[in-house]
């Protein structure tokens, strides 16, 4: 049951990180590109985007759990712990924070598109503010990735 457990644990940090990196930098770029409705693209990789926010707050959940059932409250002392929290921390606060900031704007918006409004400073501020928090998650996964396997040999 052990190996198990540390090849689930593998397999979460993997879809996790490759999730975050699909999305962001091939799924939604392609959108962008391809699609030729921005409003349409935005709204697809929005939903992408939320997807892999919900998907990395389930697998951050087992992946704590698992450190605590394998360490105990040796957990609090490893960097793969609180990087996880830092990971799913960075999540929530997309899913709850900036996407629905993000979406209401675009709501206040209507019936033009927000870039098209006296919104579009304001959006694309937050839209900044959104893209570096999921690089810095993506980032932080590749360390994660980089780190999982040391603790569990």
């Amino acid at each position: 049951m052990r190996r198990l457990s540390e090849a689930f644990y593998q397999f979460a940090i993997t879809l996790w990180v490759g999730g975050l990196w699909a999305i962001g930098y091939l799924a939604a770029p392609v959108l962008f590109a391809e699609l030729g409705d921005r409003q349409l693209a935005g709204m697809l990789a929005g939903k992408l985007f939320a997807l892999i926010a919900w998907f990395g707050l389930g697998a951050a959940l087992y992946l704590l759990v698992f450190l605590f059932a394998r360490s105990g409250a040796r957990a609090l002392r490893q960097a793969g712990f609180w990087l996880v929290v830092l990971m799913a921390a960075m999540a929530a606060v997309q899913l709850f924070g900036i996407q629905p900031l993000m979406a209401q704007l675009k709501l206040d918006a209507l019936p033009r598109e927000v870039m098209e409004s006296v919104f579009r400073d304001r959006f694309a501020t937050w839209h900044g503010i959104s893209s570096i928090v999921y690089l810095l998650q993506s980032l932080s996964g590749l360390v994660l990735v980089l780190w999982s396997g040391r603790g569990l040999r």
